[in-house]
């Protein structure tokens, strides 16, 4: 028998849903453990050496006959348990027809009532998603009481590759987001760039998409040792990468959750959101960066907006970047 993981959010959610595997692997070694995620997001688990299979839904194109088709091919697999972290109606009905005796996931899933097991899925301070996450493991294999650390797997090769990059002491920034208010403005950026010490390069991150801005501000800075990164490597790539830089400075994005997923050391700063949703740093050497009196329209929205509700953006204009500290080379 086996069991299927569902998480077919952003790239984020399926780190934050990676402790469950580790979990698992642990205490039921002998009981493989299948993946199920959106297209574009395979690469978070490549070569993942406690998965068995990953499942790929491509939601852009034919998004119901692509998971008509999941849908038949997961019951085949007549699953012991399928774990589903998704709290949208889709993964729901994949949940409801897989076959599985035991079905479990959150609550807020609008076919929750033909689960198994349902959980609360509850944004109160102090509770990280990571410990909702696990929360759904009870019926499996009961309370897990001690936090687990989401966990990526860079292959050699990803290591090969960065490798040029750690010849001297570097910190990488990653300065974009899918959502615009959850993005330090550029012009912020530039200003934290202009702090940092000389002996230590930059690095900028990415994907594709994001190569315009870090070329614009590259060329609004006067730095020699700064390299824009984005689209260059791939997403255990740049895990890779983080993990041995002297600081990864983020949003409230995804590279935060690859920054946790290596135990790098993490500034993550909190533009529109807040940390009290649960989705803040977890790394060892982890510090949150926010506007120290934030406007009261924060926070606007769990994941922030394409443009600020009040067209002033002080929650983010508001962070002063001399209060961010720097690492000394």
């Amino acid at each position: 028998m086996a069991i299927l993981l569902i998480q077919t959010a952003f790239i984020g959610d399926v780190i934050l849903a990676t402790p469950l595997i580790e979990v698992l692997h642990e205490k039921l070694p002998d009981q493989p453990i299948d993946f199920l995620l959106r297209k574009g997001n395979e690469g978070l688990v490549v070569g993942h050496p406690k998965l068995r299979k990953v499942w790929i839904w491509d939601k852009k194109q034919d998004k119901y006959k692509n998971l008509r088709r999941l849908s038949k091919e997961v019951r085949k697999v007549s699953y012991s348990h399928v774990i589903n972290l998704q709290r949208f109606g889709a993964t729901g009905l994949l949940t409801l027809f897989s076959g599985a005796k035991n079905r479990i996931g959150f609550s807020k899933n609008p076919f929750s009532a033909f689960y198994s097991h349902r959980f609360p899925h509850i944004l109160k301070e102090g509770t990280h998603e990571v410990e909702r996450n696990l929360n759904l493991l009870q019926p499996v294999i009961g309370e897990v009481s001690e936090p687990i650390l989401p966990k990526l797997y860079p292959s050699p090769s990803d290591w090969e590759k960065v490798k040029l990059y750690k010849k001297s002491p570097y910190i990488c920034m990653a300065p974009s987001s899918v959502w615009f208010t959850k993005q330090f403005p550029s012009h912020k950026w530039i200003e934290l760039i202009a702090k940092i010490p000389e002996a230590l390069q930059v690095m900028l991150l990415g994907g594709p998409g994001d190569k315009n801005l870090c070329d614009e501000i590259i060329q609004n800075t006067t730095r020699d040792k700064i390299f824009n990164l984005a689209g260059e490597l791939s997403l255990l790539q740049s895990t890779a990468l983080m993990a041995d830089a002297e600081m990864n400075y983020v949003n409230d994005s995804a590279p935060l959750h690859m920054a946790s997923a290596s135990n790098a050391p993490t500034t993550a700063i909190f533009c529109s959101t807040h940390p009290k949703f649960g989705f803040g740093p977890l790394s060892d050497q982890s510090l949150i960066i926010q506007h120290p009196n934030p406007p009261t329209c924060r926070p606007c929205g769990l994941h922030g907006f394409s443009a600020c509700p009040q067209k002033h953006f002080q929650c983010a204009e508001g962070i002063d970047t001399s209060e961010i500290p720097i690492p000394l080379p």
